[in-house]
């Protein structure tokens, strides 16, 4: 993500069915060596729809009013070592890459 977007990630906010799994979101943080924060709304897709609805009608006033109703239920921050990291990360780079025509063509 970083070399793709040039911008660098220094934490990752999460959302959906799996925020609730811990050592999942302890793996990501681990993994990316940045923090890994969830919301206290899981689902934000559905609460952006409700965002949406609201600003239309009038309900909400402006973007600032709905920032202020966001907040963290949790936060994981990285264990491991960058060499660590990165070791596993090179493991997991040769695993895949052993898997590359795992089928062939009949």
């Amino acid at each position: 993500m970083n070399a793709d977007s040039g911008v660098p990630l220094t934490s990752l906010r999460v959302d959906g069915g799996m925020v609730v799994n811990e050592l999942l979101m302890q793996f990501q943080a681990d993994i990316l060596g940045v923090p890994v924060i969830r919301p206290l709304v899981n689902e934000t897709t559905a609460l952006g729809a409700s965002y949406a609805a609201g600003l239309a009608v009038g309900f909400w006033q402006d973007l600032a009013q709905l920032r202020e109703n966001w907040g963290i239920s949790h936060t994981w921050t990285p264990n491991l070592s960058s060499e660590t990291r990165e070791s596993l990360y090179a493991g997991w780079k040769k695993a895949v890459t052993r898997s590359f025509d795992w089928i062939e063509n009949a």
